[in-house]
């Protein structure tokens, strides 16, 4: 009752006629027709280019981290402390974190000052806040744990003799990393990608606080158009947002079996 009936009014109402000042109900198409315009298509790309960079620098860190954790710590108390450490960016809420970087990107602040000081540059860099990099340096920031935690439960799992078998059969560190550790550990990286595109496609504070108005993507769209009581048009954008998190989702499914990990 509280997944379907939701999703299912956001669909039907994506099909209603809307004038510009009111809205009434019936079966139009035109909402989803708009999603062809190129203003609302960049808007898409943008939204998926994010994820996709925020997916790959957290999936590399991640299953970096999650390796450190497993292969080269002896001692589960130290395994236990560094894993907590890792977490402590968790015990903020995601709105302090992210306003945490103003100072730290700012024309004034920690990075810039340092830089300057150092000699350096000479002039403040304005790409560091109020962009797409500060934007996806938040999400990494805030999703590497996200995406590092599964990866790290599915390495736990991983049974130490078939990297013993490896190592005899010949193999060095790269192999085994590929050929056992990697195709093992791919049920938790699944897990965390799906995470992580969730998160970053849905989210809105994030761009609203570090892109400075300059960067849009779905979700900001989707809650301006709802602000402004353009229901259908948002519920038009929360469909195809939706059904292409979906179809993400299938084809990491495809390949990869998590349902061992569930």
């Amino acid at each position: 009752m509280f997944l379907v009936l939701p999703v299912a009014l956001i669909v039907l109402v994506s099909f209603w006629r809307f004038s510009g000042f009111t809205m009434e109900p019936g079966f139009v198409l035109d909402h989803y027709r708009d999603l062809f315009r190129p203003s609302t298509l960049n808007l898409y790309i943008n939204t998926l280019r994010i994820a996709g960079i925020t997916w790959l620098i957290t999936a590399i860190i991640g299953f970096t981290l999650a390796y450190h954790l497993t292969f080269d710590l002896n001692k589960p108390a130290t395994v236990t402390i560094k894993f907590m450490i890792l977490t402590i960016p968790f015990f903020t809420s995601a709105v302090i974190r992210t306003v945490a970087w103003v100072p730290v990107l700012g024309r004034n602040g920690l990075v810039n000052s340092s830089l300057i000081s150092l000699g350096l540059i000479e002039e403040p860099l304005n790409f560091l806040l109020y962009s797409e990099f500060a934007v996806i340096l938040a999400y990494v920031h805030a999703m590497t744990g996200i995406m590092m935690a599964p990866i790290f439960n599915t390495m736990n799992r991983i049974d130490r003799s078939l990297i013993e078998a490896a190592r005899d059969a010949g193999a060095n560190g790269w192999q085994v990393l590929r050929h056992v550790v990697l195709p093992l550990s791919m049920p938790g990286i699944a897990i965390g990608s799906i995470f992580v595109l969730t998160l970053v496609v849905g989210d809105v504070a994030t761009v609203r606080l570090l892109g400075g108005g300059q960067l849009g993507t779905v979700s900001v769209a989707i809650t301006n158009q709802s602000s402004l009581l353009q229901f259908p048009i948002a519920c038009a954008n929360a469909v195809a947002l939706l059904a292409i998190v979906l179809v993400c989702i299938a084809v990491i499914l495809r390949f990869v079996n998590i349902r061992r990990e569930l």
